[in-house]
């Protein structure tokens, strides 16, 4: 049965659903158990599953990821939630050089079957030290699948899997789609990683975006269609693996290419995807990649400088304009 219920909601019901089907489950992390967590994401299941599965944890990011690792490579299938992406920073080491690397250094033998999540994103004035995008940053670390998903049903179906994968996983949380609705169906089901979503179809023009701003470009692309502007929008969905086929597919269609993001510009992931297009789809574009993105600067505390921080609709339209005005349009 499907019926509308929040981004947020969404994310409680695949942990919950999957704790009930699995008791090799458990979920740690700084006021994730009575309080349900910053945002809410784990209300409910320490009252349902008790305190060994729902752990309250210390101000320790070091502690919570080694914690996850230790109890996956054990044999358990460990949720560890960092409140903020911000904070993963604090356990880098963990991440990076223990969870990323246990598989490939003990030839297999030894897994970490975890999943980390996150909030991330801004828009909520939430400054500098709460408010980043640092995808790109844990994408470039091999052993690691990344996650970020745009909608209600794909949190569910992602985090899933997320929690079936055998692999260590990072969910990341839109801060800003919390409240977000849509269509989710009651019964357990998986999206798999590394599988692209088409969000809209059209033939003038590429756009690549994920999270929030996945939204904002199918936004974009509805008030373009009425211009004549067909606008096809590609939600990669898993940022690593990456679904380079589905988007050399639509590139190889539409002949032009846009990315947008909201971490900053500079050496984010839309300059791998416009490297991957470049090299498996150059004789294709009939104009360079472009890019929308943040400027090189910490996101501003102030309401209206962070809403000038962040790419926008009038951006993203500027910059669909800007490439089918390129020679050959």
């Amino acid at each position: 049965m499907t019926r509308k219920i929040g981004y947020v909601q969404a994310f409680n019901e695949a942990v919950r659903q999957e704790m009930q089907a699995n008791d090799d489950i458990f979920c740690a992390g700084e006021d994730i158990g009575g309080f349900g967590g910053v945002f809410q994401s784990y209300a409910g299941l320490q009252k349902e599953f008790g305190e060994r599965r729902v752990v309250d944890t210390p101000i320790s990011e070091q502690a919570i990821i080694g914690l996850g690792v230790g109890a996956a490579v054990a044999g358990l299938r460990p949720i560890v939630d960092i409140m903020f992406m911000d904070f993963i920073a604090v356990a880098f080491d963990q991440i990076i050089n223990q969870a990323a690397k246990v598989k490939y250094m003990f030839g297999g033998s030894a897994t970490v079957p975890m999943t980390i999540t996150t909030g991330g994103g801004g828009g909520l004035s939430a400054a500098a030290q709460h408010s980043q995008s640092l995808e790109a940053l844990i994408c470039h670390i091999p052993g690691l699948k990344v996650v970020y998903p745009s909608n209600p049903y794909d949190m569910k179906g992602l985090m899933t899997s997320c929690i079936r994968e055998n692999n260590p996983t990072i969910m990341i949380k839109h801060k800003r789609l919390l409240g977000m609705q849509g269509e989710v169906p009651e019964e357990p089901y998986s999206i798999p990683l590394g599988k692209a979503n088409i969000l809209r179809e059209g033939t003038d023009v590429t756009v690549v975006s994920w999270a929030k701003m996945a939204n904002d470009c199918v936004d974009v692309a509805d008030k373009l269609a009425s211009e004549g502007i067909s606008v096809e929008v590609i939600d990669p969905r898993t940022m690593q693996p990456l679904d380079t086929e589905t988007i050399i597919a639509s590139v190889k269609k539409t002949n032009r290419v846009i990315v947008v993001h909201e971490a900053v510009r500079f050496a984010g992931l839309g300059a791998e995807v416009a490297a991957q297009i470049q090299e498996e789809a150059f004789d294709y574009l009939d104009a360079p990649v472009g890019r929308v993105a943040a400027p090189f600067s910490p996101v501003p505390f102030s309401p209206v400088l962070e809403a000038n921080y962040q790419p926008s609709p009038d951006k993203i339209t500027e910059a669909i304009r800007s490439v089918l005005a390129r020679p050959g349009a």
